[in-house]
């Protein structure tokens, strides 16, 4: 029987690089926010994130989530994003390793994270759910589309 939670990889140059690669992108990836016109920006980190999940596991999109939201904690003046989305990481991998197919692994994962996301959001870090609402809105539409770009991406890189 696999085990679920290990990186399940040779590790070689290909994927020390990849993996650095994947725990760097989403903070470069953070600064972009596109607006679409309808009331929530699109965000960009999940991919990164939902791909080192994919290829490396829980313990692979936990990491990614952690390292990858350092810039987007600091910008925004909220430590708590890294927890959030270390833990979305995590899940996406471990569903995923399940035998999910990544867009369910995502939304479960979601569905995990968001109660975390709005406690942490409202009570510790003093966001008006007015602002929080919108917020769930755009997270769930990017993570859907980065884990169909995720899932085909994957295919290519392992």
């Amino acid at each position: 029987m696999e085990n679920i939670y290990s990186f399940n990889v040779k590790w070689d140059l290909k994927h020390l690089s990849l993996f650095a690669f994947l725990l760097l992108i989403p903070n470069l990836l953070g600064m972009i926010n596109l607006s679409t016109g309808i009331g929530f920006k699109l965000h960009f980190f999940q991919y990164a994130v939902f791909l080192a999940a994919i290829i490396y596991g829980p313990f692979g999109g936990l990491l990614s989530g952690l390292v990858g939201s350092v810039y987007s904690a600091i910008t925004m003046h909220n430590p708590y994003i890294i927890i959030c989305n270390a833990v979305l990481g995590f899940f996406v991998g471990y569903f995923a390793r399940k035998g999910l197919k990544t867009l369910f692994a995502v939304w479960l994962a979601f569905i995990i994270e968001l109660p975390l996301l709005i406690l942490a959001d409202h009570y510790l870090a003093g966001l008006p759910i007015a602002f929080i609402l919108p917020l769930i809105v755009a997270l769930a539409v990017s993570n859907t589309v980065w884990a169909v770009a995720a899932q085909y991406s994957a295919r290519f890189l392992r």
